[in-house]
């Protein structure tokens, strides 16, 4: 059991690669060098499948991309509702990034929801961006007047929400990540052969997906509860 925990100890901790000489020093951890490869391998995958768009008879790459742009947009927007169609290009890259995150370690990296600072980070975006439309939609007064809804002693409970959907967000989506790599380092030590294999597909593969669906939905959630009158 010891050295279980010592490896679940070691996948806990974000290893700082290098360190930028300026301001002092400036570390960069695993979890930043990986984002910054999700980033690049869908920047060179944008710029490959953008090139010779037609308007008239495209080939099979454009109309294959075109689908799943497409559907992508019909399932995030189908989650926030019309109201909320402009902040669906931002949940779709949230949704991208998180889920190429989950299933990057098939490919021998960290997942960097595995560091408990960027799913803060994720949160965090998420909250601006729910507070920051309702505020928008509602404007100042409205959105203030919110906070004693539905009665003025809710006022403390309504305030202290702001501050637990951000964790309840960070939590579920560090927690499960984590979670699955407890569970699989369990497996390996009881099951060396074979099993690991099967379930290391579910859980990097089938759960890692469904982690980066309900942070999107629930988020999709919340702004959808802000933009409602």
């Amino acid at each position: 059991m010891g050295g279980i925990a010592e490896t679940i100890q070691e996948e806990m901790n974000c290893e700082e690669v290098f360190n930028i000489p300026i301001f002092g020093g400036i570390p960069v951890y695993e979890s930043v060098v990986v984002t910054w490869i999700v980033m690049g391998v869908f920047l060179a995958l944008c710029l490959i499948l953008v090139r010779n768009l037609k308007v008239k008879n495209p080939g099979r790459k454009q109309v294959f991309l075109e689908f799943c742009v497409d559907w992508l947009y019909k399932f995030v927007g189908g989650m926030i509702g019309k109201e909320g169609s402009i902040y669906v290009p931002y949940l779709i890259s949230v949704l991208i990034y998180i889920g190429f995150s989950n299933i990057i370690g098939v490919f021998g990296f960290k997942s960097p929801t595995k560091d408990l600072n960027v799913t803060i980070a994720l949160a965090l975006m998420s909250i601006i961006l729910i507070e920051g439309a309702t505020l928008i939609k509602k404007r100042p007064k409205r959105f203030l007047k919110g906070f004693m809804e539905p009665t003025p002693i809710m006022l403390p409970f309504n305030i202290l929400e702001i501050g637990i959907r951000p964790l309840s967000l960070c939590m579920r989506l560090f927690g499960n990540v984590l979670g699955a790599f407890v569970v699989m380092t369990l497996i390996e030590c009881v099951v060396p052969v074979v099993v690991p294999v099967a379930f290391s597909l579910y859980f990097d593969f089938f759960d890692g997906l469904i982690q980066a669906y309900v942070f999107v939905f629930l988020t999709s959630l919340f702004i959808k509860e802000g933009l409602e009158d």
